[in-house]
C-alpha cells in the first residue's frame, strides 16, 4: 500500500497558505489598506469554507454520528483531522487480519497487443484511504483554482502598483503559484484515473515533470497578462474576465441541453432536486474557473452518468490553446499600446517576447507529456500530432469552403440544359446513395474515440468538432 504523501502534501499547501495569508493580511491592516486585507482574507476564507464543505460532503460525516468531526471542520480544521485520520489507517494496515476484503479487477496496459486482466484483494483499510485519497484530490483542485488563482493574481497586482515586493506578500506567491500548479496536476492525474478506470494506470515521475512544467509555465503567463492588462486599463478587465468566466460556465449546459437528456438524478440519493441542481451549478462553476487559467484536464458532461467527458477530443483541446494563444497576445498588444510611464524601466518588447515563449513552452510540455508520458497513450487511436494537425486542415477547409460555394453555380451554368448528358446523373445517383458503412469509423474502445478521415469528405471533418456521427453530404444536381 502506498504512503498517502498526497494527501500530506495537500494539507501542507493548504495549511502554508492560509497562515501566509493571515499574517498578510494583519501586515495590510498595520499599513491601512483596508481593501487589500479584505479582499486577502476573503480569497481565503471562502476556499477553505468549500474545502471543508466538500471533505464533509464526500465523507457522508451528515448521515453518520460523528459531532467532533463535524466541529472540527466547523472551527476550519478538517483538513488537518482527515490527514492525521488517513495517516493513522496507514500506519494499522497489517497489525490487525481484516475479517471482509472485496475483489477489483482491472486491466493492464497492453504489451503486443493484449491486455490481461488482474485480480485484486482490497480490504477496508485501502478502501477508506481510496476515500480520503479522492477527497482531497478534488479539495485540492478547488483549493487552486477558486482560492489560490484569484490570490496570487491579486498579490501580483499589488506588487505591480506599489513597485515592490514584501516579505510575506512573496512567500504568498510562491505557495499560491505552488498550490495551482499542484492542483492542475491532481486533475491531470484525476482525469485519467477516471477515463481509464478499468485499467491499472502506473503515473511515472517523467510524467509528474511534464505535467509540472506545463502547468507552470501556461498559469504564470496566464496570471501576468491578466494583471498587467488590468493595470493600464482597469475598467476593461471586468468584461474580459466576465466574458470568459460566463462562456466556460455556459457551455456545458449548452451541451446538456442540446442533447435532450433527461436530468440527472444519480448524484447522490439523498439530494432532492434542488440539491442536485446546486451541485451541478457548482461543478460548472469550478470548471469555469479552472478554464480561466489554464485548460481542464476534466470535461464536464452533464448528460453522462459520471458527469464526464471520457472521449479524448484533440480538437477541443487545440481550438481551446489557439483562442487562449491569440487571446494572451492581445491583452499585450493592447498593454503595450497604453502603458504609461510607470513601466519605463521595464523593456517592454523584451516582456512580451518572453511572456509568447513561455506560453509556447506550456504548450511544448504539453505535446511531450501526450506524445510520450501519457500512461494510457497505448490506448489512444491516434496520437495528438495528427489531431492537431487535422484541426489545421479543418480550419483551412472552412476557409476555403465560401470560395468553392461560389465556384459551384459557375460550373452549373455551363451545363446544356436541351442536351443533357447521362453522366452527371450517374453520379448523382452514385452521390445520393452514400454508403454509410464507407463513411468514417467511429468506434469507443474503452471510452477512447477513434476515427478514420477520407481525403476528399469536408462535411466529415466539420462534423467531428460537434461529436455528431450522424450528417448528410448533398452533390451537385
Amino acid at each position: 500500500m502506498r504512503l498517502p504523501s498526497s494527501i500530506f502534501v495537500s494539507v501542507s499547501l493548504f495549511t502554508a497558505e492560509t497562515t501566509a495569508a493571515l499574517y498578510l493580511s494583519s501586515t495590510y491592516r498595520s499599513d491601512g489598506d483596508q481593501i487589500w486585507q479584505g479582499l486577502t482574507l476573503l480569497f481565503t476564507l471562502v476556499t477553505s469554507v468549500l474545502v471543508q464543505l466538500t471533505l464533509t460532503f464526500i465523507h457522508r460525516d451528515l448521515s453518520r454520528d460523528r459531532p467532533l468531526v463535524l466541529l472540527l471542520h466547523i472551527l476550519q480544521l478538517g483538513p488537518i483531522v482527515r490527514c492525521l485520520e488517513a495517516f493513522c489507517i496507514y500506519g494499522s494496515v497489517g497489525r490487525v487480519e481484516e475479517p471482509y476484503v472485496s475483489i477489483t479487477r482491472k486491466r493492464q496496459m497492453p504489451r503486443g497487443g493484449q491486455s490481461e486482466e488482474v485480480e485484486r484483494q482490497v480490504g477496508q483499510a485501502e478502501g477508506k484511504l481510496f476515500t480520503h485519497r479522492a477527497a482531497f484530490a478534488r479539495t485540492s483542485v478547488i483549493q487552486a483554482f477558486l482560492g489560490s488563482a484569484p490570490q496570487l493574481t491579486l498579490q501580483l497586482y499589488i506588487c505591480v502598483l506599489q513597485q515592490g515586493v514584501s516579505i510575506g506578500r512573496g512567500t504568498l506567491m510562491v505557495i499560491s503559484l505552488l498550490s495551482i500548479v499542484y492542483g492542475a496536476l491532481r486533475c491531470n492525474i484525476l482525469a485519467i484515473k477516471i477515463k481509464y478506470d478499468d485499467y491499472e494506470v502506473d503515473v511515472r515521475p517523467a510524467a509528474y515533470l511534464c505535467i509540472f512544467l506545463w502547468r507552470s509555465f501556461e498559469i504564470a503567463t496566464r496570471v501576468t497578462v491578466l494583471v498587467l492588462f488590468s493595470s493600464v486599463l482597469q475598467l476593461w478587465i471586468l468584461p474580459v474576465v466576465l466574458l470568459n468566466f460566463f462562456l466556460f460556465f455556459l457551455y456545458p449546459w449548452v451541451l446538456f441541453w442540446q442533447s435532450h437528456s433527461p436530468f440527472p438524478e444519480n448524484i447522490e440519493k439523498t439530494l432532492t432536486r434542488v440539491g442536485t441542481t446546486i451541485v451541478l451549478c457548482l461543478l460548472t462553476f469550478l470548471y469555469a474557473g479552472i478554464n480561466m487559467f489554464c485548460w481542464s484536464a476534466v470535461q464536464l458532461k452533464l448528460n453522462d452518468p459520471d458527469l464526464i467527458n471520457k472521449s479524448q477530443n484533440w480538437y477541443r483541446m487545440a481550438v481551446y490553446y489557439m483562442l487562449r494563444f491569440v487571446e494572451n497576445a492581445s491583452l499585450l498588444l493592447l498593454w503595450y499600446i497604453y502603458k504609461t510611464d510607470f513601466y519605463r524601466f521595464i523593456c517592454a518588447p523584451l516582456l512580451v517576447l518572453q511572456l509568447l515563449v513561455a506560453y509556447a513552452m506550456a504548450i511544448f510540455f504539453m505535446l511531450v507529456f501526450y506524445q510520450f508520458c501519457h500512461p494510457c497513450r497505448k490506448l489512444f487511436s491516434s496520437n495528438m500530432t495528427q489531431g492537431l494537425w487535422d484541426c489545421s486542415a479543418l480550419l483551412c477547409l472552412v476557409c476555403y469552403a465560401p470560395d468553392r460555394d461560389a465556384v459551384r453555380p459557375i460550373e452549373k451554368t455551363g451545363l446544356d440544359p436541351l442536351a443533357p448528358d447521362p453522366t452527371p446523373h450517374t453520379e448523382t445517383a452514385n452521390d445520393t446513395s452514400y454508403d454509410v458503412a464507407n463513411d468514417t469509423a467511429y468506434t469507443m474502445p474503452n471510452d477512447t474515440m477513434t476515427y478514420d478521415m477520407p481525403n476528399d469528405t469536408t462535411h466529415e471533418v466539420l462534423s467531428e468538432m460537434n461529436g455528431d456521427v450522424s450528417h448528410s453530404l448533398s452533390s451537385n444536381t
